[in-house]
């Protein structure tokens, strides 16, 4: 007997679906598959959010002086010929950064192991290649949803029954954050 559920495929083609779908539960909140996924799922999300939840204020605020680029009223780069040469303005400005401690850092790097990187694409046609950007899930997790479930002990999903699937009569369901 095997502790988990094979789903029909090879091991990478598994642990690829698993991880897809885990990704997406996490940045939607929700996903409508199967039954048998949605068990395997929610074993692998309840992990990943309680580690969140564990390590939720386990960081450090440190101030750090930056480079940016200086830029005018339409938002690009102030330039300034020096020595015949075009060279971009910086300017100096202090930050407050979070800083992970380092069974923070670990648990940060234990997510990025399971999770897919997220590209959120503009709806808009105009502008879609240069508004794209890339979505910290880990970060997500530590900000938004662990300090929604500090004072919960497990059960952090739920998954709702939909009905059969017309063409193979699987059960479908929807799994959900709680």
């Amino acid at each position: 007997m095997s502790g988990y559920r094979k789903l029909g495929k090879t091991s990478n083609q598994r642990k690829a679906l698993l991880r897809n779908q885990v990704t997406s539960l996490l940045y939607h909140g929700k996903i409508v598959t199967t039954e048998a996924r949605a068990k395997e799922i929610r074993k692998i999300a309840e992990g990943i959010i309680a580690m969140a939840v564990k390590e939720k204020d386990n960081f450090e605020t440190v101030k750090v002086t930056a480079k940016v680029p200086r830029k005018d009223k339409d938002g690009k780069r102030v330039k300034e010929v020096v020595d015949g040469k075009k060279r971009t303005v910086y300017d100096e400005v202090e930050k407050e950064i979070k800083k992970d401690l380092p069974s923070r850092l670990h648990a940060r790097r234990q997510m990025l192991k399971v999770l897919y990187d997220i590209t959120e694409v503009p709806t808009t046609p105009a502008g879609r290649k240069k508004n794209t950007k890339k979505v910290d899930l880990p970060a997500k997790l530590f900000d938004e949803i662990a300090p929604k479930y500090a004072s919960r002990n497990g059960g952090y999903t739920r998954i709702v029954k939909i009905g059969q699937r017309k063409g193979d009569g699987a059960m479908v369901v929807l799994i959900e954050l709680v």
